[in-house]
Protein backbone atom coordinates (compact mmCIF):
# COMPACT_ATOMS: atom_id res chain seq x y z
CA UNK A 1 0.00 0.00 0.00
CA UNK A 2 1.37 3.09 -1.20
CA UNK A 3 1.99 5.92 2.06
CA UNK A 4 1.74 9.30 0.88
CA UNK A 5 5.01 11.41 1.56
CA UNK A 6 5.14 13.47 4.88
CA UNK A 7 4.75 16.88 2.98
CA UNK A 8 1.05 15.82 2.50
CA UNK A 9 0.32 15.24 5.68
CA UNK A 10 0.63 19.49 6.36
CA UNK A 11 -3.17 18.70 4.58
CA UNK A 12 -4.65 16.76 6.87
CA UNK A 13 -6.63 18.89 9.38
CA UNK A 14 -10.21 19.17 10.49
CA UNK A 15 -12.70 21.38 12.86
CA UNK A 16 -13.43 18.67 15.53
CA UNK A 17 -17.16 17.73 15.96
CA UNK A 18 -18.10 18.25 19.68
CA UNK A 19 -20.55 16.55 21.50
CA UNK A 20 -21.27 15.62 24.94
CA UNK A 21 -19.08 12.67 24.66
CA UNK A 22 -15.92 15.18 23.48
CA UNK A 23 -14.40 16.79 20.43
CA UNK A 24 -12.97 14.41 17.64
CA UNK A 25 -12.26 14.47 14.47
CA UNK A 26 -9.33 15.06 11.76
CA UNK A 27 -5.88 14.00 14.08
CA UNK A 28 -8.11 13.51 17.02
CA UNK A 29 -9.55 10.11 17.30
CA UNK A 30 -13.28 9.36 18.32
CA UNK A 31 -13.74 6.91 21.67
CA UNK A 32 -16.06 4.74 21.84
CA UNK A 33 -16.61 1.47 23.74
CA UNK A 34 -14.00 -1.22 23.36
CA UNK A 35 -11.55 0.85 21.04
CA UNK A 36 -11.13 4.06 18.91
CA UNK A 37 -11.68 5.41 15.17
CA UNK A 38 -11.00 8.67 13.37
CA UNK A 39 -12.57 10.16 10.97
CA UNK A 40 -12.10 12.95 8.15
CA UNK A 41 -15.24 14.89 6.90
CA UNK A 42 -14.73 15.71 3.00
CA UNK A 43 -14.79 19.55 2.36
CA UNK A 44 -17.01 21.45 -0.46
CA UNK A 45 -15.78 23.32 -2.66
CA UNK A 46 -17.94 26.29 -1.70
CA UNK A 47 -16.79 29.60 -0.04
CA UNK A 48 -17.72 28.36 3.25
CA UNK A 49 -15.23 25.36 2.72
CA UNK A 50 -18.19 22.99 5.10
CA UNK A 51 -18.42 19.68 4.86
CA UNK A 52 -21.22 18.70 2.88
CA UNK A 53 -20.53 14.62 3.44
CA UNK A 54 -23.23 12.35 1.61
CA UNK A 55 -22.12 9.25 3.66
CA UNK A 56 -18.97 7.84 5.30
CA UNK A 57 -16.53 4.95 4.25
CA UNK A 58 -16.08 2.91 7.33
CA UNK A 59 -12.66 1.14 6.54
CA UNK A 60 -10.65 -1.36 8.39
CA UNK A 61 -6.96 -1.87 7.83
CA UNK A 62 -4.75 -4.49 7.33
CA UNK A 63 -2.86 -6.41 9.52
CA UNK A 64 0.47 -4.17 11.90
CA UNK A 65 -1.11 -0.77 10.13
CA UNK A 66 -3.62 1.15 12.40
CA UNK A 67 -6.36 4.04 11.97
CA UNK A 68 -3.70 6.59 12.39
CA UNK A 69 -1.50 4.91 9.26
CA UNK A 70 -4.13 4.58 7.61
CA UNK A 71 -5.07 8.13 7.39
CA UNK A 72 -1.50 8.65 5.62
CA UNK A 73 -2.90 6.96 2.52
CA UNK A 74 -4.10 10.40 1.47
CA UNK A 75 -5.25 9.06 -2.04
CA UNK A 76 -7.20 6.51 -0.35
CA UNK A 77 -9.09 8.98 1.73
CA UNK A 78 -8.94 11.52 -1.03
CA UNK A 79 -10.82 8.62 -3.81
CA UNK A 80 -14.01 8.28 -0.77
CA UNK A 81 -13.88 12.44 -0.78
CA UNK A 82 -14.28 12.48 -4.34
CA UNK A 83 -17.69 10.62 -4.04
CA UNK A 84 -19.09 12.89 -0.98
CA UNK A 85 -18.07 10.50 1.68
CA UNK A 86 -16.16 11.24 5.14
CA UNK A 87 -13.17 8.47 5.31
CA UNK A 88 -13.81 6.28 8.40
CA UNK A 89 -10.97 4.26 9.51
CA UNK A 90 -11.28 2.02 12.27
CA UNK A 91 -8.84 1.10 14.74
CA UNK A 92 -7.66 -2.33 15.45
CA UNK A 93 -5.52 -3.60 18.20
CA UNK A 94 -2.33 -4.34 18.63
CA UNK A 95 -2.58 -3.80 14.73
CA UNK A 96 -4.29 -6.71 14.36
CA UNK A 97 -8.43 -7.75 14.35
CA UNK A 98 -10.23 -10.40 16.63
CA UNK A 99 -12.83 -12.06 14.03
CA UNK A 100 -13.50 -15.35 14.44
CA UNK A 101 -11.02 -17.67 13.19
CA UNK A 102 -8.41 -15.13 13.79
CA UNK A 103 -4.77 -15.88 15.61
CA UNK A 104 -5.68 -12.79 17.62
CA UNK A 105 -8.41 -12.93 20.66
CA UNK A 106 -7.92 -9.28 22.09
CA UNK A 107 -11.96 -8.05 21.55
CA UNK A 108 -15.72 -8.51 21.17
CA UNK A 109 -14.80 -6.56 17.63
CA UNK A 110 -19.01 -7.11 16.61
CA UNK A 111 -20.09 -5.47 19.86
CA UNK A 112 -16.57 -2.86 18.61
CA UNK A 113 -18.43 -2.15 15.32
CA UNK A 114 -21.79 -1.62 16.77
CA UNK A 115 -20.50 0.88 18.77
CA UNK A 116 -18.66 2.13 16.25
CA UNK A 117 -22.07 2.76 13.77
CA UNK A 118 -23.92 3.70 16.77
CA UNK A 119 -21.38 6.43 17.80
CA UNK A 120 -21.42 7.51 13.81
CA UNK A 121 -24.90 7.85 13.65
CA UNK A 122 -24.99 10.06 17.04
CA UNK A 123 -22.18 12.64 16.45
CA UNK A 124 -22.05 12.77 12.41
CA UNK A 125 -25.59 11.75 11.16
CA UNK A 126 -24.42 8.87 9.20
CA UNK A 127 -26.52 5.32 9.12
CA UNK A 128 -27.80 2.51 7.31
CA UNK A 129 -28.61 4.15 4.47
CA UNK A 130 -25.30 6.14 3.85
CA UNK A 131 -22.82 4.06 5.96
CA UNK A 132 -20.30 1.58 4.06
CA UNK A 133 -17.98 -1.18 4.99
CA UNK A 134 -14.54 -1.26 3.73
CA UNK A 135 -11.31 -2.58 4.37
CA UNK A 136 -7.92 -4.47 3.07
CA UNK A 137 -6.16 -7.92 3.83
CA UNK A 138 -7.29 -9.00 7.01
CA UNK A 139 -9.37 -5.65 7.57
CA UNK A 140 -11.46 -6.75 4.49
CA UNK A 141 -11.96 -9.88 6.89
CA UNK A 142 -12.47 -8.05 9.36
CA UNK A 143 -15.27 -6.04 7.01
CA UNK A 144 -16.44 -9.32 5.84
CA UNK A 145 -17.60 -10.44 9.23
CA UNK A 146 -19.18 -7.24 10.11
CA UNK A 147 -21.08 -7.07 7.17
CA UNK A 148 -22.22 -10.79 8.46
CA UNK A 149 -23.29 -9.80 12.00
CA UNK A 150 -24.69 -5.99 11.44
CA UNK A 151 -24.93 -6.10 7.11
CA UNK A 152 -28.55 -4.48 8.33
CA UNK A 153 -26.61 -1.44 8.95
CA UNK A 154 -24.64 -0.76 5.71
CA UNK A 155 -25.52 0.55 2.70
CA UNK A 156 -22.85 -1.50 0.40
CA UNK A 157 -19.22 -2.62 0.84
CA UNK A 158 -16.58 -2.47 -1.70
CA UNK A 159 -13.34 -4.50 0.20
CA UNK A 160 -10.26 -5.43 -0.87
CA UNK A 161 -7.52 -8.48 -1.12
CA UNK A 162 -9.27 -10.82 2.21
CA UNK A 163 -12.81 -12.56 2.97
CA UNK A 164 -13.79 -14.85 5.67
CA UNK A 165 -11.14 -17.19 7.63
CA UNK A 166 -11.81 -21.35 7.91
CA UNK A 167 -14.34 -22.67 8.97
CA UNK A 168 -16.03 -20.05 6.99
CA UNK A 169 -19.42 -19.23 8.40
CA UNK A 170 -22.60 -20.71 6.70
CA UNK A 171 -25.33 -18.48 5.04
CA UNK A 172 -27.63 -18.50 8.13
CA UNK A 173 -24.99 -17.35 10.57
CA UNK A 174 -25.24 -14.40 8.82
CA UNK A 175 -28.01 -11.34 8.58
CA UNK A 176 -30.38 -11.92 5.83
CA UNK A 177 -30.35 -8.55 4.33
CA UNK A 178 -26.90 -7.58 3.47
CA UNK A 179 -26.00 -4.86 1.09
CA UNK A 180 -24.83 -5.04 -1.92
CA UNK A 181 -20.93 -5.84 -2.31
CA UNK A 182 -17.69 -5.71 -4.75
CA UNK A 183 -14.96 -7.40 -3.64
CA UNK A 184 -11.50 -6.76 -5.53
CA UNK A 185 -8.58 -9.43 -5.48
CA UNK A 186 -5.62 -10.06 -7.46
CA UNK A 187 -4.74 -13.01 -9.15
CA UNK A 188 -1.29 -13.04 -7.92
CA UNK A 189 -2.14 -12.57 -4.46
CA UNK A 190 0.60 -14.23 -2.64
CA UNK A 191 -0.45 -12.77 0.97
CA UNK A 192 -4.08 -13.73 0.66
CA UNK A 193 -4.16 -15.90 -1.92
CA UNK A 194 -7.91 -16.76 -3.65
CA UNK A 195 -7.49 -20.10 -2.23
CA UNK A 196 -6.60 -18.76 1.53
CA UNK A 197 -3.48 -20.18 3.05
CA UNK A 198 -2.51 -21.46 6.22
CA UNK A 199 -1.14 -18.69 8.89
CA UNK A 200 0.55 -21.18 11.42
CA UNK A 201 -0.02 -24.28 12.09
CA UNK A 202 -3.93 -23.64 13.66
CA UNK A 203 -5.42 -20.93 11.72
CA UNK A 204 -6.46 -20.66 7.58
CA UNK A 205 -7.08 -18.12 5.43
CA UNK A 206 -10.48 -18.53 3.69
CA UNK A 207 -11.13 -18.92 -0.15
CA UNK A 208 -12.14 -16.26 -1.95
CA UNK A 209 -15.09 -18.20 -4.36
CA UNK A 210 -16.38 -20.04 -0.85
CA UNK A 211 -17.02 -16.49 0.69
CA UNK A 212 -18.89 -14.99 -2.25
CA UNK A 213 -20.78 -17.99 -2.17
CA UNK A 214 -21.87 -17.55 1.53
CA UNK A 215 -22.52 -14.16 1.06
CA UNK A 216 -24.84 -14.15 -2.41
CA UNK A 217 -26.89 -17.46 -0.60
CA UNK A 218 -26.76 -15.33 2.89
CA UNK A 219 -27.97 -11.63 0.70
CA UNK A 220 -30.74 -14.24 -0.89
CA UNK A 221 -29.82 -13.66 -4.49
CA UNK A 222 -32.10 -15.54 -6.84
CA UNK A 223 -30.51 -14.88 -10.32
CA UNK A 224 -27.34 -17.11 -11.90
CA UNK A 225 -23.49 -15.40 -12.13
CA UNK A 226 -23.16 -13.34 -14.84
CA UNK A 227 -19.69 -12.46 -16.18
CA UNK A 228 -19.37 -8.90 -16.92
CA UNK A 229 -16.45 -6.32 -17.46
CA UNK A 230 -16.09 -3.53 -15.23
CA UNK A 231 -13.54 -1.17 -16.21
CA UNK A 232 -10.75 -3.72 -16.66
CA UNK A 233 -11.78 -6.28 -14.58
CA UNK A 234 -13.36 -9.65 -14.96
CA UNK A 235 -15.98 -9.78 -13.13
CA UNK A 236 -18.73 -11.74 -11.84
CA UNK A 237 -22.13 -10.68 -10.70
CA UNK A 238 -24.97 -12.20 -8.89
CA UNK A 239 -28.13 -9.82 -8.78
CA UNK A 240 -31.51 -10.38 -7.44
CA UNK A 241 -30.46 -10.03 -4.09
CA UNK A 242 -32.58 -8.64 -1.30
CA UNK A 243 -31.06 -5.45 -1.34
CA UNK A 244 -28.16 -5.17 -4.30
CA UNK A 245 -25.77 -7.78 -6.14
CA UNK A 246 -22.81 -9.30 -4.59
CA UNK A 247 -20.07 -8.89 -7.10
CA UNK A 248 -16.11 -9.86 -7.31
CA UNK A 249 -13.82 -8.22 -9.58
CA UNK A 250 -10.33 -10.42 -10.30
CA UNK A 251 -7.18 -8.71 -11.49
CA UNK A 252 -3.73 -9.44 -12.59
CA UNK A 253 -1.89 -8.53 -9.66
CA UNK A 254 -0.51 -8.99 -6.15
CA UNK A 255 -2.02 -7.94 -2.63
CA UNK A 256 -2.84 -4.07 -2.75
CA UNK A 257 -5.77 -1.99 -2.61
CA UNK A 258 -5.93 1.56 -4.59
CA UNK A 259 -7.65 4.22 -4.86
CA UNK A 260 -8.71 3.98 -8.74
CA UNK A 261 -10.42 1.06 -7.79
CA UNK A 262 -12.45 2.09 -4.93
CA UNK A 263 -13.60 4.98 -7.15
CA UNK A 264 -14.89 2.29 -9.53
CA UNK A 265 -16.44 0.27 -6.71
CA UNK A 266 -18.32 3.40 -5.04
CA UNK A 267 -19.51 4.48 -8.68
CA UNK A 268 -20.86 0.82 -9.63
CA UNK A 269 -22.74 1.25 -5.80
CA UNK A 270 -23.86 4.60 -7.27
CA UNK A 271 -21.95 6.73 -4.92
Amino acid sequence: MRIAAPTALAAFCLLAVTTGAGACGGPIACSVEGGTYRIELPRSGDATGKSKARGAYVFFHGYRSSAKLQMRHRALVGAAHRHGLAFVAVDGLKGSWSHPNAPGRFRDEAAFIRNVLDDLEKRFGFDRSNTLAGGFSQGASMAWYGLCWSGDRFAGAVTFSGVFWEPIPKPEDCVTDLPPMIHFHGRQDETFPLAGRAVGSRFHQGDTFKSITVAREAARCERDVENIDIADFSCSLVAGCVRGGVTLCLYDGGHQVRPDYLDIGLTRLGF
